[in-house]
């Protein structure tokens, strides 16, 4: 009997992935580098096709699925997303203006501007427009599923659950045949391009302090809230993290909180989520946790008016931040949609004539967020799967009281 052949876990394959990347946009000729960003953008095209897809299935099935209280639970899980986001973009803030000063030179960001060149660019395109855009994709999935589990077996709703049913497992089908495998190509052109257009090593050598920050930030925030959740669910903290690893490197790969959700469902799955929980948190989660980019573009903008002595105070970041937590649903399903999201709103930090969208100050705000854009989405992906183990906790309870009454 042949011995089976053992396969590469994930988590070494997007590392893997990353190192590739890296070297082919440092050493390979260009033109060999342009081949897999076009393979890369292909598979991106296709991936953002899927995603309102996976987001309608996933998530109307997983509050459909829910056998009491779908509303609330739903309305649980958007609550802690946004306080969240709001606590530790405040956060972010606070240690920003307190750390920055120390170490802030003048025109550190036109210098980061300066150093970055000319990305790598595909030999064709595919254009593959979605269905709906991601945030018409959950409302439908709210509505959807929201109706579904108060009407399914008593009047309507019993055939179109099923049919929901067949599109999840349909969408499982191509997840993981398609989605997973070819994940670590798309991560490896995003990361060829970064190196060859000179984003991955700039912040680097000229702001790595202020990187360092921000990257210490996000993993203090990981731990925070794995710890709450692992203290609410009595599970064990160190093995939650471990479990977000793979996760976390898919995130930091993609640059997409939404293109990251194959990969967080997995993680889910081990940290013992339920289906029906980690069907529709992780999706929904995907779209509305943003405290990682909240943390990253909180911190651009308190380096920013440092470095123009521009004023600013925890007064005028916590109504930003209030209103990014909004705004930014829409922005996971691409890289660096977030700070393109703020933009309109960064004249709440700069002004109304410094805070032009098209202006110098915010396309420097752009260049210094985009150099850490991965790290603040792995944060974004990461929160989403605490929350995940919160809910399925409170679900749990609900539905051991609910069957003790009956």
């Amino acid at each position: 009997m042949k011995e089976q052949k053992k396969k590469l876990g994930l988590l070494p394959r997007l590392l893997i992935a990353i190192v590739v990347g890296i070297l082919i946009g440092q050493f390979m000729p260009v033109w060999f580098g342009r081949i897999i960003v076009t393979a890369s953008g292909l598979f991106s095209a296709f991936l953002k096709f899927i995603i309102p897809i996976m987001i309608v299935a996933y998530v109307t099935k997983g509050i459909a699925d829910l056998q009491g209280g779908a509303g609330k639970l739903l309305l649980i899980t958007v609550a802690i997303a946004y306080t969240s986001t709001l606590i530790f973009g405040s956060a972010s803030y606070l240690v920003s203006s307190t750390l920055f000063p120390s170490f802030m030179s003048e025109g550190a960001l036109q210098q980061i501007a300066a150093a970055t060149g000319t990305g790598l660019s595909t030999y064709f395109s595919l254009s593959i427009p979605p269905l709906l855009d991601t945030l018409t994709a959950v409302a439908l999935a709210f509505v959807l599923g929201l109706s579904m589990s108060m009407l399914r077996g008593k009047t309507i709703g019993d055939h179109l659950y099923y049919d929901m049913q067949d599109l999840a497992g349909i969408v499982d089908n191509v997840l993981n045949r398609v989605i997973i495998p070819l994940l670590p190509l798309y991560i490896c052109g995003t990361f060829a391009d970064m190196t060859r257009s000179g984003k991955t090593f700039a912040i680097l050598g000229i702001l790595w302090k202020v990187f360092l920050v921000v990257i210490i930030m996000h993993l203090v925030c990981i731990v925070i809230q794995f710890t709450i959740a692992g203290l609410l669910s009595r599970k064990n903290v160190l093995t939650l993290i471990r479990n977000q690893i793979p996760g976390y490197a898919a995130a930091v790969g993609t640059q997409s909180s939404a293109a990251a959700i194959p990969v967080n469902l997995k993680c889910a799955e081990a940290d013992g989520i339920s289906p029906q929980i980690r069907n529709f948190v992780v999706p929904l989660c995907a779209n509305i946790h943003m405290a990682g980019s909240m943390i990253t573009i909180t911190a651009c903008a308190t380096a920013v008016c440092l470095m123009n002595r521009l004023p600013i105070s925890l007064a005028t970041v916590v109504p930003f931040i209030m209103t990014l937590g909004v705004a930014m649903v829409a922005s996971p399903g691409a890289p660096g949609g977030s700070i393109m999201t703020a933009l309109p709103f960064l004249y709440m930090i700069f002004g109304t004539e410094l805070g032009d969208p098209n202006g110098p100050i915010c396309a420097l705000m752009v260049a210094l967020y985009i150099t850490q854009d991965s790290f603040g989405t792995a944060c974004n992906v990461s929160g989403d799967n605490a929350i995940g183990v919160i809910v399925d906790t409170v679900y749990r309870k609900w539905i051991a009281k609910t069957s003790a009454e009956d």
